[in-house]
């Protein structure tokens, strides 16, 4: 996990950068075209403004898009991804659970997997009695589950 956190982080940072970097040559290149047009002008020559990467790059997006999406989030900003489950409990709050660091009254929830365990688990039977009364061990073990 803190490997991937990490990962994030550091693709979010790149991408920070690459972004920036994109707006500022896009910026660049409108500059530059401007004073192309501005020599094409004064010459009476028609050389291109543009190469056909920014000029491919320019219409997909402008300078301003990318500089909004930079300033819609923080560094490290995580999007929030909700998954719609099922409501196992009828919408009843939870118990307590000391794994979180809070104080568990009453009995404890024993997961689904562990109940199936026990209750599928062979008595030990021991046929000898048992106390004063002759009760078989197997009757108290039986009883206990």
């Amino acid at each position: 996990m803190k490997r991937a956190i990490r990962q994030r982080a550091k693709s979010d940072q790149k991408a920070r950068r690459y972004a920036q970097l994109l707006a500022d040559a896009l910026r660049l290149s409108q500059d530059a075209a401007a004073q192309m047009n501005a020599l094409n002008s004064l010459y009476n020559v028609d050389v291109s403004t543009q190469t056909l990467l920014v000029h491919d790059l320019l219409d997909v997006l402008q300078p301003d898009q990318l500089t909004g999406l930079l300033g819609q989030s923080t560094p490290g900003e995580e999007e929030q991804l909700f998954n719609l489950i099922p409501d196992g409990n009828g919408g009843q709050p939870l118990p307590e659970n000391p794994l979180f660091g809070e104080l568990a009254a009453g009995t404890p929830i024993i997961p689904p997997v562990q109940a199936a365990k026990r209750l599928t688990a062979q008595p030990s039977i021991d046929k000898h009695p048992t106390g004063a009364g002759g009760q078989a061990a197997e009757n108290v073990a039986a009883a206990e589950i």
